[in-house]
């Protein structure tokens, strides 16, 4: 994880470096009572970045630039691009079908803007006068981190306040024989040279990386043990399901994989259980793609040795409305951070928020209610608000009304695809005036559509 230094402007519009001493031959210590920098951010994710440009094992950009939002949307968008060529003979294209895809190159040009994105942001925190050390942070107190290089030489920084965005990893099912040493997550797959091929993903949180594999030619598999997309509207949440299924993805429902193994042709032959007959049954794939879920990046921080709280369910950081952690000069933002939404935008907002609170004198909070967010499925599901059960769980089904309609895109029309998983709805209080509880929209541009929503509703 990367560590960012700030020192914020003082008086006369200087910068305030401060002088660092050398101690017990660990450059960057402190004298006592004196303090390397004003703001020290451990993390170099949406919210860090955010956290030292607003004050003033990948590259920089965390999860979102670099096996998240950033690479899944270019793929989600060469696989929507598929369908387009599909579509084109019925708009005067001629076009020789089928189209062969290219993931080399593809998945070159998609790592080739990553890199440019890494670069960029070191070029920002330079003219920010932002100090960017490549390390691996560790809590050494509450003011100070210690920090170790590739090379294994060590330094101490100590600040004021201290900021932990150190974003979550990819979690492996380490009780399934064979998932750590012949599997793969959703971090490794955006940076694949050659195709995955036939690939088995054993939840439906693997949705968006299985509905753009499969729109590229790719036979995909995702097994389901319960409900799909948990949190969200399930009545919009089983509409993706129908779309995909009717679009070449295999679903296997009520099954739990059991173990996996490679086979002396080189594939993978994996094993699971149908929970509802008991039966086992097995398949062969060249990847198995495992997408369970993020654990919080805090274990190898010593949260402890500067007395940070954590949940002991999820061991994320616990955190006050003002971010702060349980020692009042350390804050958290971010997906490190438990009850808060695991979205970029929000990371970025709450740690701009956080700086100016600390540094500029403002009091304006992050207001986490009514956050939009898109599921970037083959057929985008765009949602803000409460969902159906939320809905009905918060204020009781009598007190709630629903408004939706089915519509067909125009861009369907000609094309004479098949609109029927196209469908919005509205979520509404049913005393007058009704106000908008929720908005769920399933179809083409989902997140631009929300956007505009949001808006209103907020």
């Amino acid at each position: 994880m990367a560590a960012m230094a700030v020192a914020l402007r003082g008086l006369g519009g200087r910068f305030r470096w401060r002088t660092q001493a050398v101690v017990g031959g660990v450059r960057g210590a402190a004298r006592a009572g004196q303090r390397d920098y004003d703001l020290l951010v451990v993390g170099g994710g949406s919210g860090g970045l955010a956290c030292a440009k607003e004050g003033t094992r990948w590259g920089l950009g965390g999860t979102c630039v670099n096996v998240g939002c950033i690479p899944k949307k270019l793929m989600h968008q060469a696989a929507l691009l598929g369908g387009l060529i599909q579509d084109a003979p019925n708009y005067g294209w001629e076009v020789a079908q089928p189209v062969p895809h290219d993931w080399r190159k593809m998945a070159e040009a998609v790592q080739n803007h990553v890199k440019s994105l890494n670069w960029g942001h070191r070029v920002q925190l330079q003219d920010r006068k932002v100090k960017y050390f490549n390390i691996k942070a560790s809590f050494v107190d509450e003011h100070t981190v210690c920090g170790v290089a590739k090379g294994g030489k060590e330094i101490l920084l100590s600040a004021d306040h201290i900021i932990i965005a150190t974003g979550g990893r990819p979690r492996y099912p380490t009780h399934i024989e064979g998932a750590l040493e012949y599997g793969i997550t959703s971090d490794d797959i955006f940076w694949l040279k050659e195709s995955p091929g036939k690939t088995w993903h054993p939840t439906d949180v693997a949705l968006e990386c299985a509905g753009f594999l499969t729109g590229i030619g790719l036979d995909t598999t995702i097994m389901m043990r319960s409900i799909p997309l948990r949190g969200f509207d399930q009545q919009m949440s089983s509409m993706v399901i129908e779309h995909m299924a009717s679009h070449g993805t295999r679903f296997l429902r009520g099954c739990a994989p059991s173990r996996v193994r490679r086979l002396p042709v080189g594939q993978l032959q994996v094993t699971w259980e149908d929970r509802t007959t008991g039966k086992e049954d097995t398949g062969t794939f060249d990847t198995v793609l495992w997408a369970i879920g993020r654990v919080p990046d805090t274990r190898s921080l010593n949260l402890e040795k500067a007395g940070v709280d954590t949940s002991p369910d999820t061991q994320k950081i616990l955190v006050d409305s003002r971010e702060a952690t349980s020692v009042p000069h350390i804050y958290a933002v971010g997906d490190v951070v438990e009850g808060r939404p695991e979205l970029t935008p929000t990371a970025i907002m709450a740690g701009r928020l956080l700086v100016q609170r600390l540094f500029g004198g403002s009091s304006d909070l992050m207001d986490y209610d009514n956050v939009p967010t898109t599921v970037f499925t083959p057929l985008e599901y765009g949602c803000v608000g409460l969902s159906e059960e939320e809905a009905v769980a918060r204020h009781g089904q009598e007190h709630v009304e629903v408004y939706h309609a089915h519509y067909k895109p125009l861009e369907f029309t000609v094309a004479g695809r098949d609109a029927s998983q196209c469908y919005v709805k509205m979520v509404c209080l049913r005393e007058p005036p009704q106000l908008v509880l929720g908005l769920h929209f399933l179809g083409p541009n989902a997140g631009e559509v929300t956007q505009g929503f949001a808006l209103g509703i907020k």
